[in-house]
């Protein structure tokens, strides 16, 4: 296993908070088992918590334990790659254990499979209607999990929904649960970033456009604004060299300029990520410093200093002092694909989007370098990076 998961899944010794966490679902999956009765256990938390690293403990237990039929499921594919590589390094783990969940559902309910305990993480990922060509015609697939297991392990985190058929609230989730037993697990702890409080908060500010105002400088977190994207990047480039795993990400909505499709803005102009069947995992790539990662890349894992290019759905409105969100300039349609149980308001499509931004601002450990591809909300961040 490389260093970098390690660093990101595990531990040398637990908190406090962590260790009570682990505890408790212990406990409720103990009693799940013996019960029989599909329940459902629910890690909650925002990105940062050490979610992660529960997960990790809980899955090592009883993943390696004979005694349990098992599974872990995740719905993104470059974190699928990350638990491939930790299987291997992990006496007793099969490496084919770790499934995405369409085709444990499929072949489970085609074979008559039963399992005591399957583990989901980024349950949020979970499709909540039919995607025939994604080879899943049921309805919801975390009621395919529960009905083939004991119990199910998830882990939530709504703020981490961005598009429709990947639609869940908590709303949603308990109706989806309904009568069945079930228990809610908080992690309201941060454990990713070095930043503050009151700098996370900052972050959460910016993308519920609230009131502008300076980014407080209450720790060791580095928080940059640049002027220029050009800027940003070579900044970025050397933090990798001299740290390593520093990336540039973008949210959606650059024009195509000569027919190309890449993130374009003064001296910068990079393609962005791609999917690769190879087992390591993009940002641990070496040439993925010449690209542009995105929530489809980089969901599920850190780095020590991003650089955000905040998109063109993205403006300032000068009468609140607040940076806006903008629907019609976001160019990933997958946000808005309809469906026949919902009717998504644009409020709801507008927090799919901030969503986005919050999630990928959040990436970096150690610091967060920013701008914007809108004039106005730059210039806007820079005055009040430089008071």
């Amino acid at each position: 296993m490389n260093e970098q998961l390690k660093k990101q899944f595990f531990v040398d010794q637990l908190s406090q908070d962590q260790e009570r966490v682990i505890g408790d679902i212990n406990d409720y999956i103990g009693t799940s088992v013996a019960n029989n009765n599909h329940a459902v256990a629910i890690i909650q938390g925002a990105a940062g918590t050490g979610k992660s690293v529960v997960l990790m403990d809980l899955v090592t237990k009883y993943m390696t334990d004979k005694r349990y039929k098992t599974a872990l499921v995740v719905n993104h594919p470059e974190l699928f790659k990350a638990y491939k590589d930790i299987a291997e390094s992990i006496p007793g783990m099969r490496e084919r254990d770790i499934t995405r969940p369409t085709p444990l559902i499929n072949h489970a309910q085609k074979n008559h499979w039963r399992y005591d305990v399957i583990f989901v993480d980024e349950a949020h990922l979970l499709l909540s209607k039919p995607e025939p060509y994604m080879h899943y015609n049921g309805n919801n697939q975390l009621t395919d999990l529960m009905d083939l297991a004991k119990i199910v392990v998830v882990v939530y985190d709504f703020a981490q929904v961005f598009q429709s058929k990947m639609y869940w609230s908590k709303d949603f989730l308990y109706k989806t649960i309904g009568n069945r037993p079930h228990k809610l697990f908080d992690m309201n702890f941060q454990y990713r970033m070095i930043a503050s409080e009151s700098q996370v908060k900052w972050m959460d500010d910016l993308t519920a456009e609230k009131p502008l105002y300076p980014f407080p400088n209450d720790s060791d977190f580095e928080f940059k604004v640049f002027d220029k994207a050009g800027e940003l990047y070579d900044n970025i480039v050397q933090k990798n060299k001299s740290v390593g795993l520093s990336r540039v990400v973008a949210t959606s909505g650059f024009p195509r300029i000569d027919g190309r499709h890449n993130v374009e803005m003064d001296s910068f102009s990079l393609p962005w990520d791609e999917w690769d069947p190879q087992r390591t995992h993009w940002a641990k790539r070496e040439y993925s410093i010449k690209q542009v990662g995105t929530i489809y890349t980089l969901q599920g894992f850190d780095l020590n200093f991003v650089g955000m290019i905040i998109g063109p759905s993205f403006g300032y409105d000068a009468k609140t002092d607040s940076m806006t969100i903008l629907p019609e300039k976001y160019s990933h349609k997958e946000i808005f694909k309809k469906r026949q149980d919902k009717q998504f308001t644009k409020a709801e499509f507008k927090a799919f989007i901030a969503n986005v931004l919050n999630v990928l601002m959040k990436r970096g450990k150690y610091g967060l370098y920013l701008t914007a591809y809108d004039d106005s909300l730059r210039q806007r961040l820079l005055e009040l990076y430089r008071d």
